[in-house]
């Protein structure tokens, strides 16, 4: 089986984040490609484009929605973090021909708010303006929302990577009541693919709870997978390779023959 496979990273994240996955798949015949988000090409430590931080998830999305309509037929469209979330607007645009949400931000309608969440972000919601700036996470605020389960020494070295993010993007998915244009909302009805979402039990930045909602979400055409002894970053962590094998193999049962 081959196919091809667009790859979207979370926030603080690039192309990189994929590594381990794209180099599986890529053994398995798999073509995978991984854009980098708008303004998120600068070297780590370098200070970001200013126009960063007014990036909105439209715009993300429309970047994207670019990059796979020069295809010669549909991806399987897989996202990371905030990377699922606009695999679920890309989705409902009719451009994919099934998605994988690993740990995927939820769309509008579905709350978010836990004590790990807050927790893992408060820290950016309170710098007034946030919503017009590039953002960067602590690594405090990352080791326990986002790297919980990697060891120090690999929490380190991805932290070391992160580059700033969109404060418009982080509002439009943290603070969705708020955004008049509804940037994350996600008509689940034109969703007509299988939708595959991958959620640890041990996730405090898309708890399994969310993880739940977003799958009954897509109820008619999803499937949920809870995995035991993981967090947030399922690209990176230990046992990543079960992981894709798991999503492999889903995808030979669920979309072989549209691929």
């Amino acid at each position: 089986m081959s196919g091809t496979l667009f790859m979207i990273n979370g926030m603080y994240a690039g192309p990189w984040m994929w590594e381990n996955y794209r180099g599986w798949f890529e053994a398995r015949d798999w073509r995978c490609l991984a854009p980098a988000l708008r303004h998120h090409d600068n070297r780590p430590g370098d200070p970001p484009d200013p126009r960063l931080g007014a990036v909105s998830l439209l715009d993300f999305a429309q970047d994207l929605e670019d990059e796979i309509r020069r295809l010669d037929r549909k991806p399987v469209v897989m996202g990371h973090s905030m990377g699922g979330l606009l695999a679920q607007i890309l989705g409902s645009r009719g451009l994919a021909e099934a998605l994988v949400l690993l740990a995927p931000a939820a769309p509008a309608g579905i709350p978010v708010t836990s004590p790990s969440v807050t927790k893992s972000f408060l820290e950016q919601f309170l710098q007034w303006g946030f919503w017009r700036r590039p953002v960067l996470m602590s690594y405090a605020d990352s080791r326990f929302g986002a790297m919980n389960r990697l060891p120090e020494e690999d929490a380190r070295r991805i932290y070391n990577r992160y580059v700033h993010e969109s404060g418009r993007a982080l509002f439009e998915m943290g603070l969705w009541p708020l955004d008049g244009k509804r940037a994350s909302r996600v008509d689940a009805a034109r969703i007509d693919v299988p939708v595959l979402v991958l959620v640890g039990d041990q996730d405090r930045m898309t708890p399994p709870a969310v993880a739940r909602k977003i799958a009954a979400k897509y109820r008619s055409v999803s499937t949920l997978k809870v995995l035991p002894g993981h967090g947030h970053t399922l690209p990176a962590e230990p046992g990543w390779e079960e992981i894709a094998a798991f999503i492999e193999g889903w995808l030979m049962q669920a979309v072989a023959e549209r691929l």
